[in-house]
């Protein structure tokens, strides 16, 4: 029985970074709505998380661009068709159901009923690294943090915010900045070099300098605490020594990883981690589900954003099929096609 609350769709896509973005630029062309799904809190995936403001030389017709500019540029693509989309939460259950149909249920308590389910979820959902020092598994959610979240839960208490790239270094200023800031806040990195942006670094150097912001360089070695009170950190310094530095509250900014996650329980063929498909419409072995760039596996495959766009385009036909069944998929060319340029909004 599908409740009240069921969201119903042509296609869900999972993973929100370039390739399920041009997966929604295809399906719109076949005249599919899509909701997209991604376990990060923003769109572009490992594109933005691994190399944002790095350049890329090898996209058609683009001779350089970094990772958030090439986005940037598929959400303006994307824009005619309007995805929506649902941030910071997993897929966490895909279900068959008797019409054809497929049930998918996110982290976060979303039901989706979709003829088409397509899974462009790279090398797997990024999760935070998780401290591993004795005593944090014990403290995670309350006093161990991985995302910021509400800033005011940190009024007047001793944080200390771990890392040395761009989060890191803009969630410490972000807080010395509340209308009502922790009573401390802390930068803590294992050594005096950082990865962010050159004005956040001079931001961050120019808030030490006048004492809104804290800098302990050094690692931490255990986090301290009585009846599962934080009250501080082991901190193991670049000179040899142990200090205790006091903290009620930990910003862990560690980097993220991916992991395969619940994909692995939707009864899919997997190989390596991968799941497989063929290459006709790169659809996996269960029908409605496709799976297209990096979390794909088939002879030949080159982990490139460019085969990912290509995939994405077939499995876009082969959507087609499943959601205009009595419809002719034709080819039709965005030049010429005047059906094209309605969907485009250009008629």
């Amino acid at each position: 029985m599908v409740s009240a609350t069921t969201i119903h769709t042509d296609a869900v896509i999972v993973g929100a970074g370039p390739v399920g973005l041009f997966q929604a630029f295809q399906l719109g062309l076949q005249d599919i709505r899509s909701h997209i799904i991604d376990a990060l809190p923003h769109v572009g995936g490992q594109c933005v998380e691994l190399y944002a403001d790095k350049p890329i030389y090898d996209i058609p017709g683009i001779p350089v661009c970094t990772g958030r500019e090439l986005v940037a540029q598929l959400q303006t693509q994307i824009k005619p068709f309007a995805p929506t989309f649902h941030l910071n939460q997993e897929v966490t259950e895909v279900e068959q159901l008797d019409n054809g149909h497929l049930s998918v249920r996110t982290s976060t308590g979303l039901h989706f009923v979709c003829k088409v389910l397509v899974i462009a979820a790279g090398v797997g959902a990024f999760q935070a690294r998780k401290l591993s020092v004795e005593g944090a598994a014990e403290l995670e959610g309350t006093h161990v943090h991985y995302r910021l979240g509400d800033a005011s839960r940190f009024a007047g208490q001793d944080v200390v915010v771990m890392g040395g790239e761009d989060s890191a270094v803009a969630t410490a200023l972000k807080l010395t900045l509340e209308a009502q800031p922790p009573k401390s806040v802390t930068l803590m990195h294992r050594r005096d070099v950082f990865t962010a942006e050159p004005m956040l670094l001079q931001a961050m150097r120019d808030a030490v300098a006048s004492g809104k912001l804290q800098l302990q360089i050094g690692q931490p070695t255990a986090l301290l605490s009585t009846a599962h009170q934080l009250h501080a950190l082991q901190v193991a310094t670049p000179e040899g020594q142990t200090i205790e530095r006091t903290a009620q509250h930990v910003l862990a900014f560690l980097g993220l990883s991916p992991k395969l996650g619940p994909i692995t329980t939707w009864g899919l063929a997997i190989e390596r981690k991968q799941l497989v498909v063929n290459t006709e419409t790169f659809a996996t072995d269960v029908p409605g589900i496709f799976a297209v760039g990096d979390i794909n596996t088939y002879p030949g495959k080159k982990k490139l954003i460019l085969c990912g766009f290509h995939e994405a385009t077939l499995a876009a036909f082969g959507a087609a099929a499943i959601v205009h069944p009595t419809r002719k998929t034709l080819l039709q060319y965005t030049t010429t096609s005047t059906e094209l340029h309605r969907l485009l909004g250009l008629a």
